[in-house]
């Protein structure tokens, strides 16, 4: 198992980030944050994952979303063949995507701040408002303070696809709301893979039985990965790093409709998994967050 950053919270209620080594987590210095080692280039921060700690059980503590402080989660769009295919096929606007799909500049958007955004085993939500709702799987950039691709994570850019599907300048209302965003519980560094070719699966269970199963690869991104960096770190600056989702190659037929009680297992290979229930919007709001 490849070692992963994660940020948890001891039985006393006290957060603390650590390494996994195994069945345990080497604590690293109390008060360190997930931002502090995005504050650094990756060097330092590969020096401070290092440091000798004491041990914690993992099943002990509650892992918590590997973000804090300052951090935000962004996105890209039209990253595959497939995701161009299906946003043609369900918006009042096809010319839109085929032109950002062969362009030199990609689509980014914002998703969420650190705070809103949920983790393993917690629950992510659909608009109410939507008629059409789905899980996108992505693979995460976790991006320092300079720029650097310093780890990866898996995400669900969960979206309400009829909304977008009705007008491109709804994308906002279809992308940032409560319980759209979620994240795998720890950070692989950037020197334990590559990503040139990871599969990535998707399964959403319903009722007892899968109903919605997909498979993809990173190999089919229609554009490098780490192109799309400069995109987002030239203009604006991120002082406690920034998770930069690159884009879905999973989406389902137009007639699936991702549901209240429905559970979304992605896995990427190299990476790790992420699996959430679903909620509406209302009962996450109420039962989850702000």
């Amino acid at each position: 198992m490849r070692a992963r950053v994660v940020r948890f919270a001891d039985p006393d209620g006290h957060v603390h980030i650590g390494v996994t080594e195994g069945e345990v987590i080497r604590r690293l210095p109390q008060g360190l944050l997930i931002a502090d080692l995005l504050r650094v280039q990756v060097d330092v921060m590969r020096e401070t994952l290092a440091q000798p700690g004491p041990v914690v059980p993992v099943d002990s503590v509650r892992l918590l979303t590997p973000m804090d402080g300052l951090m935000e989660l962004w996105a890209a769009g039209v990253t595959y063949e497939r995701s161009r295919d299906a946003r043609v096929e369900e918006t009042s606007e096809p010319t839109v995507y085929d032109r950002i799909y062969n362009a030199e500049r990609p689509e980014l958007f914002f998703k969420s701040p650190a705070w809103r955004v949920v983790t393993d085993n917690e629950p992510i939500a659909v608009r109410e408002d939507s008629a059409v709702n789905v899980p996108e799987p992505e693979l995460g950039l976790v991006i320092n303070a300079h720029g650097e691709i310093a780890g990866y994570v898996v995400v669900n850019d969960v979206s309400s696809r009829s909304i977008e599907g009705d007008n491109p300048l709804y994308l906002p209302q279809a992308k940032i709301y409560a319980g759209s965003s979620a994240v795998s519980a720890g950070i692989v560094p950037a020197w334990l893979t590559g990503t040139d070719d990871l599969e990535i699966a998707m399964w959403v269970h319903r009722g007892g039985v899968v109903a919605f199963e997909g498979r993809t690869s990173t190999a089919f991104f229609h554009r490098p990965v780490a192109g799309l960096v400069p995109y987002l770190t030239t203009h604006l600056r991120f002082p406690d790093g920034v998770v930069l989702s690159t884009g879905t190659g999973i989406v389902p037929e137009l007639d699936f409709d991702l549901k209240p009680g429905d559970t979304v297992e992605i896995r990427i290979a190299n990476v790790g998994s992420l699996t959430n229930t679903v909620l509406h919007t209302r009962e996450w709001l109420d039962s989850v967050g702000p």
